[in-house]
């Protein structure tokens, strides 16, 4: 049975299409770049300077010089570019981005994005999360439906200090997927073996369920 993280990132993996310049956030979104096929081309650009991220390197083939934005070694794939962070956050700032897959600590039911700070705990920065759920031309998230204490992070308001608000398109976790529209948040597909009930059950947020949805479960 595939482990919570694997159900996650084998279901982002499907929102990655062939010709796509991708933001990769730090944490479970940086494993993505080890599943994406052969048979695609897909240009992976990092805030601190990378454009062609590869898989990570193989023991003992790491260059301390390839680094991603969360100091992880990584390679880098053929016709790869490097430059300075300035010129990183004008790709961004530019619309040039054309997906961002970010990890977040809570998301609310408008949308709304916490994931790069928890109060009294040390921060080293806010990255670049902010410019990119601003920037990228469409925002992803990906977590865990619950936290460690069994408590729903898919919240009707976010608790914690927001990275913006109204910027998720899509939310995938180890139980369901959201998308955000004008008339709300809406559970498009549910996750591994989970139920729309379990869904209901876990979700702090409102929600309705897809009438496409509805159809097939009921088939």
């Amino acid at each position: 049975m595939a482990t919570t993280r694997e159900l996650i990132i084998k279901r982002a993996l499907q929102e990655v299409e062939d010709g796509m310049y991708v933001n990769l956030g730090i944490g479970m979104p940086t494993l993505i770049a080890n599943e994406i096929p052969d048979d695609i081309t897909v240009m992976l650009q990092s805030e601190n300077g990378l454009l062609g991220i590869g898989p990570y390197p193989l023991a003992g083939e790491a260059d301390p010089d390839e680094i991603n934005a969360g100091k992880e070694t990584v390679t880098s794939v053929k016709g790869a570019s490097y430059f300075d962070s300035a010129e990183s956050f004008a790709m961004i700032r530019g619309g040039h981005i054309d997906l961002a897959i970010l990890g977040g600590m809570e998301v609310s039911e408008d949308g709304d994005l916490a994931n790069w700070m928890i109060p009294g705990k040390m921060v080293k920065g806010m990255g670049g999360a902010m410019d990119l759920v601003n920037g990228a031309k469409r925002v992803v998230i990906i977590m865990e439906h619950v936290n460690k204490h069994g408590e729903s992070k898919v919240k009707r308001a976010c608790t914690l200090p927001l990275t913006g608000g109204k910027v998720v398109d899509r939310l995938i976790t180890d139980k369901a997927v959201f998308d955000f529209t004008p008339d709300g948040m809406v559970l498009v597909e549910t996750v591994g073996e989970a139920t729309i009930e379990e869904v209901r059950e876990l979700t702090e947020a409102n929600f309705t369920v897809s009438k496409q949805l509805e159809t097939t479960v009921g088939e």
